[in-house]
C-alpha cells in the first residue's frame, strides 16, 4: 500500500513538473530562445517537479513487492 502512495506522489510531482515546462513554452513565441528558455527553466523549483517525480515513480516501481506464484 505504501509503495503504491508513493508512486502516486510521483506521478503526481512529475505531471505538476511537465505541465509546467509546457506552460513555460509560450515564452518562445514572445522572443525568447532556446538558450534563454532553458536559462530560465534552471532556476525555477516547480520544473524540477518532473525529474524528481520519475525517479520516486521508479523507486515505488522498483520496490513494490511482486507477489506472483
Amino acid at each position: 500500500m505504501g509503495y503504491a502512495f508513493l508512486f502516486m506522489i510521483g506521478f503526481g510531482m512529475a505531471v505538476s513538473g511537465g505541465v509546467t515546462l509546457i506552460i513555460y513554452l509560450n515564452f518562445l513565441p514572445a522572443g525568447l530562445s532556446w538558450f534563454n528558455y532553458f536559462l530560465f527553466i534552471q532556476g525555477r523549483v516547480e520544473c524540477y517537479f518532473l525529474p524528481a517525480g520519475l525517479l520516486i515513480m521508479m523507486f515505488a516501481l522498483y520496490k513494490f513487492p511482486n507477489y506472483t506464484c
